[in-house]
This record gives C-alpha cells, structure tokens and sequence, in this order.
C-alpha cells in the first residue's frame, strides 16, 4: 500500500459515499455541534434505526441546547433516556452539560476531559462538529481496518496507527463518514459484498474477509437471583428510591436483595417473575408485594410512579403490578 494506493481509494471512497452514503441523517446535516454530540453518545451502544425513530429528534426537543440540558434534573435527563440502556451514558451528559458552561469543548483533549467522553467520542465531535482532521473510530470502522489490514487480533494501538494511515486530510469529514458507512453496509460482519467495496483495491483481507478480525469466543453471562418486593402503605402509594452506584445510576428501584428469601418474603403476597437481559448478566427475579407502613419522599402514587425514570426490569414489575 501506498500513496498513491491510498489516493485512489479516497476518490472511491467519496464517489461510493455521494452514491450511496447516508448523508440524510440529521446529525450529518446540522453544524450544531451540540445535535451531534448528542448523537455521538446515543449511537455509542444504540443502532442507528433506533436513535432516529424513538430519541434522537424527542430529546433535543425536550433539551434543546446545552444550557437547557444543564438547567434541567437529573431525574428528568433519566426519564427521557428511558429505554436507551447503558444510563451511564445520559447521567454523563447532564454532568457534561453542566462542566461546559455554555459552549461545547473543539479539541479532543479538552472533550476527553468530559465526563463519558472517552477517544473515539471526542475524535467523532472533533471530525464531524468542528470538521477537524482526527480519524474516527467505532466497531464498523475497527472491523473496516481489520480487514483491509488482514489483522486477525489487532489492537487498539494498531488501529488507531492504521487509522491515521488512511485518514483523507483534506475532506475528513465525509472520510469518515463513508468509512462508517461501508462498515455498516458492505463490510458487514457475515455475508460483506466485497465486489461493490470501494476499498478493494487495497484490501489485505478480501479474499477471506471474515478471517479479520478473528471471531472472538463469547461466554454466558452469568445468573443473578432476586428477590424484590414491592412496599404499599395504607394510603396505596408505593415505595421506590433513586439507585445509587454506576449500574443504572439515578434510576428508580424498589427493594431488593439475594438469598434469605423465604424469611424475608414472608407475609408478602407474590406477583410473579421477570427475567431481564443485561449486556454483563441475567437477571431472574422473584416479584413480592408488602403491606407496609410509611409516607413521605419516597412514596408514590400509581401515577407518579409511572413517570419516574425506570429500567427495563422495573417496568416489567410495574406490568405485574
């Protein structure tokens, strides 16, 4: 591979994107580059369908600049994440917002200095806010450069050296942009269309491209037992507190606990069982409601129960409810 190599791919590149590419996605159509950090934190662990049909557009209505983001409770960022997963994610952007003062960070470092911004987050803003010429880096673009590096097990170093290898300096913006898209697209992880690839005249891997990177082994997550119950007082107004900790942080619960189950059930009225899929463990958990007495901050109505923000799981119970 060489300059020349790598120029004749570039012009591949771009003719295939401005065919093909997705330049209809809003966040490649707007230059605020608060929209696009928005989006760059939902995509992290959402596909794109998702973030565009159900939270993309409903969250910057409801927060629509930096500021407001700021300004608003960490309760209300929670309740308009809800079902997005990895809440991490949504609790770092409030505390973001508030850092910033105002005005989103245009360097790397300083973006890497936010809270949930790691490497390839403050390179995507850096490329694609300030349209600076920084190589971008998420799971299509990795399995993009294994393969047409032939790197069976690379790491995080060689990507990144590969990476700036490639980089279009004079249009990283929409580089970086096709680069994601033919990952998404062509390059795909079973059955890549290798024939309509801009890339494969300088492709190591073509002739074996599912070879790059390895297949990684994946292990079972592991069970976790539960039991939970639910507290109503007198007045029917239930028992619930925000989490504290980084799994599902600020989010609402209701009592919990393993082991002892019997002794601690006891006298409770069963509701049933839910199991709850999580990307480091499965939960199965056995459902108990408790007549129990208390009142104030913690207690809430049906009503208001409902618009809480609530994992997955708490909403399930809320259905056995």
């Amino acid at each position: 591979m060489n300059k020349k190599s790598i120029a004749d791919f570039h012009r591949r590149l771009h003719r295939w994107y401005a065919a093909h590419g997705r330049r209809e996605l809003p966040w490649r159509t707007t230059a605020d580059p608060y929209a696009i950090y928005i989006s760059e934190v939902m995509l992290q662990q959402t596909q794109v369908k998702t973030v565009l049909e159900r939270y993309y557009f409903q969250f910057l209505r409801r927060f629509p600049s930096l500021p407001a983001l700021a300004a608003a409770s960490r309760k209300d960022v929670l309740t308009a994440w809800q079902g997005l997963g990895y809440y991490n994610r949504a609790a770092n952007l409030h505390e973001a917002a508030k850092r910033c003062h105002g005005t989103l960070p245009d360097t790397v470092d300083e973006l890497m200095a936010l809270p949930g911004i790691g490497r390839n987050t403050a390179h995507a803003v850096a490329a694609f806010a300030y349209r600076q010429a920084v190589a971008v880096m998420e799971a299509n673009v990795k399995r993009v450069l294994s393969r047409i590096f032939a790197l069976e097990k690379p790491d995080d170093a060689g990507l990144w050296e590969k990476a700036r290898l490639l980089l279009d300096t004079k249009e990283p913006f929409d580089y970086n942009q096709a680069m994601m898209d033919i990952g998404s697209m062509l390059c795909a992880r079973r059955a890549p269309r290798c024939p309509e690839c801009p890339a494969q005249n300088i492709c190591e891997g073509k002739a074996s491209p599912q070879s790059y990177p390895a297949p990684k082994s994946k292990k079972a997550p592991p069970l976790r037992r539960q039991w939970i119950i639910v507290r109503r007082n007198s007045k029917g107004e239930i028992y619930a507190t925000p989490r504290k900790g980084k799994f599902l942080n600020g989010l609402y619960h209701f009592c919990e606990g393993e082991g002892g189950a019997e002794r601690r059930v006891r006298g409770c009225v069963y509701l049933g069982h839910i199991r709850q899929q999580y990307s480091h463990f499965t939960l199965e958990a056995e459902v108990y409601m408790e007549n129990a007495r208390g009142q104030g901050k913690h207690w809430h109505s049906p009503a208001q129960l409902k618009k809480l923000p609530m994992s997955a799981a708490e909403k399930k119970i809320l259905q056995l409810l």
